[in-house]
């Protein structure tokens, strides 16, 4: 049962090559060829994305924040192990400044927010800034 609604389609029927006796064979042959009358070529092109720009997250040294606060930091909010926070932090008390990561925008700016409030919260005056890479 079909509803008024509903528009009749013709019916196509795919003939095989041997059921059109009436097309010439230079005619069948150029029928399947690209670029002929009836064909298209469609491509679909990729979009190529651009990988986002990192930033690098980094701890300045000051004369007031304990050593073992900073190591706090760098296990808590950057992942590090004890030997790997404790190899930052001297080397930010050797040179003044010290990596803790890269990452991309987003995160190393949330990064930079967490320390700097967690060092507020704990009455230190720990630095952490960003930089594009």
């Amino acid at each position: 049962m079909t509803s008024p609604d509903s528009k009749k389609r013709p019916i196509r029927a795919v003939l095989p090559r041997s059921a059109a006796p009436w097309m010439a064979d230079d005619d069948r042959k150029r029928r399947n060829e690209p670029g002929s009358p009836g064909t298209a070529v469609i491509t679909k092109t990729k979009p190529q994305t651009k990988r986002p720009n990192m930033y690098r997250v980094l701890i300045l040294n000051d004369d007031y924040t304990p050593m073992e606060f900073v190591v706090h930091v760098l296990e808590r909010f950057f992942g590090k192990d004890h030997e790997a926070a404790t190899r930052i932090m001297l080397h930010v008390h050797h040179h003044g400044i010290g990596e803790c990561g890269v990452f991309t925008y987003e995160v190393a700016e949330t990064k930079v927010t967490q320390v700097m409030d967690f060092a507020r919260k704990h009455q230190h005056p720990l630095q952490c800034v960003m930089e594009k890479k």
